[in-house]
């Protein structure tokens, strides 16, 4: 999803344009697909049934609408993105500190993930381990754009995202709100096999080059860290918020061996 204007995004790939059209037809303004191109009967279907204008276009022009984003013959048009409220959605979530306490949602904050691609990936694993809410910065923050979503496969229209100028002064809030925060670290004070996961979680990622900002790291109730036995330094973010995410929904955790 890229934004071509101040009024619209452009949703670029097979399955990220599936997914709207199966999801929010009434989101979408056009289907553009790509002339002689096979394999786009079903996204041909889909929007024929939601009353979706296609048009036909040259290659050319699709890669102009994506800004070279690998768009596999398809693009999609839909209204701008905006960002949740991150004040709706905690209210939304649970409404007050037993709530939390009983259903013990889980949710991802985002410190500096750079790259688009990252970007969606880590949202594909918030979305698939049922991650309730996502909040991000606004500093030095990857877009919602074309690759994000195409990295995502859509999912990323699938999930409340909130943007905040600093994550400290929202972690502060989640503390009062009954959320118990874990920073994902290289140096962590914890391993992650050492973490009760068994409660509200706020779970904060950064970037793998730079990690989490030092005003983040200060207000996480625990820094944990992954245990790695082979020669590298670091993993992925998203990999290493796939196998955090991993743990904070397995059915029964307490502490493992």
């Amino acid at each position: 999803m890229s934004i071509s204007d101040d009024s619209t995004l452009i949703i670029a790939g097979r399955n990220a344009v599936r997914e709207i059209l199966e999801r929010n037809p009434a989101s979408i303004e056009k289907v553009c697909l790509q002339q002689n191109s096979n394999g786009l009967k079903q996204i041909r279907i889909l929007a024929s049934k939601a009353g979706v204008p296609i048009q036909f276009v040259p290659q050319d022009a699709l890669r102009r609408l994506t800004g070279g984003v690998v768009h596999q013959g398809v693009v999609a048009k839909r209204a701008v993105f905006t960002y949740t409220d991150y004040s709706d959605m905690l209210s939304a979530i649970s409404t007050d500190l037993d709530v939390v306490r009983s259903t013990r949602p889980r949710l991802l904050l985002l410190d500096g993930i750079q790259d688009p691609r990252n970007f969606g990936a880590i949202i594909r694993s918030a979305v698939a381990f049922g991650v309730k809410g996502v909040i991000v910065s606004s500093h030095h923050m990857a877009p919602v754009n074309a690759a994000m979503v195409k990295a995502s496969s859509g999912t990323a229209l699938r999930i409340p995202i909130a943007q905040i100028q600093r994550l400290s002064d929202v972690i502060l809030e989640l503390k009062e709100r009954g959320y118990f925060v874990y920073g994902a670290s290289v140096g962590g004070d914890c391993s992650m096999w050492n973490i009760d996961w068994k409660c509200p979680i706020a779970l904060v990622v950064g970037s793998e080059a730079r990690g989490l900002y030092p005003d983040t790291e200060r207000v996480c109730d625990h820094l944990i860290s992954i245990p790695m036995g082979g020669d590298a330094e670091s993993l992925n973010a998203s990999v290493s918020t796939g196998i955090l995410l991993a743990l904070a929904f397995q059915p029964g955790y307490d502490i493992l061996p």
